[in-house]
């Protein structure tokens, strides 16, 4: 199979450790990415390469300073299914929450969990207000995830409360975060974490600038958050 070759260079050029039957997973889920993509919004990004870049190795970019060997992974309002399914293709032992709030979502991040074999992934239907609320769930998981486009104190408030003491919270951002992370720091202490560091970095071959913000949960999250659906947007922490 012709495979993608600026996937593969960047893979290589991280060090980062591929097969055959990874970069087979990236072409079919790929290839369900855009047929999905017709009949419900994923992307507005749908070029071959820039899906690979953009998308796949954004993803995984945080196993440059992660290792989630083992660890449970949960990845909030995962949508088309970045960075949670891309990271349950690279390392099969992790295992990977997958939530978001719209039922035809979900359907299609079952259909890719299905087509691609990942046991390693579960996927739940549900706001994070209220699933975060579920014991099941609350502060049960090593990493919570989010590539979604919110401020990042309201994303604070949907994340952390999953997170387990000791676990942390990574942010998807682009490269220029600083102010929002410094203006986060009230409501991100409120949820019980702290700020750590912020990873910042290139895709390789590309002048794609992207950010990681490090999280750390270091007391339990109190009872009255996340706050009822809706309330962090309008109104979010300081």
């Amino acid at each position: 199979m012709d495979h993608n070759t600026d996937f593969v260079k960047i893979l290589t050029q991280w060090n980062t450790e591929f097969d055959e039957h990874i970069l087979e997973q990236f072409e079919k889920y790929y290839d369900l990415l855009i047929s999905w993509n017709k009949k419900i919004n994923l992307t507005a990004i749908t070029e071959k390469n820039d899906v690979y870049i953009k998308h796949f190795a954004d993803s995984i970019a945080m196993l440059q300073y992660t290792d989630i060997s083992g660890k449970t992974l949960i990845d909030v309002g995962s949508g088309a299914g970045f960075p949670g399914i891309p990271l349950s293709i690279m390392d099969p032992s992790c295992k990977v929450v997958l939530i978001d709030s719209l039922r035809k979502r979900t359907d299609y991040l079952e259909t890719v969990k299905l087509e691609l074999g990942l046991s390693n992934v579960t996927i739940i239907n549900g706001r994070a207000e209220d699933l975060a609320r579920d014991e099941g769930l609350r502060e049960k998981s090593d990493i919570a995830v989010s590539r979604a486009v919110a401020d990042l104190s309201v994303l604070s408030e949907y994340c952390l409360p999953f997170v387990n003491i000791n676990g942390t919270f990574i942010s998807y951002k682009s490269g220029n975060v600083d102010d929002e992370a410094e203006s986060a720091r009230g409501a991100i202490d409120i949820l019980g974490g702290k700020t750590d560091r912020i990873e910042r970095y290139v895709i390789p071959f590309t002048d794609y600038e992207r950010s990681l913000v490090y999280i750390n949960k270091i007391s339990s999250t109190i009872d009255r958050y996340p706050r009822r659906a809706g309330k962090p947007e309008k109104s979010p922490l300081h």
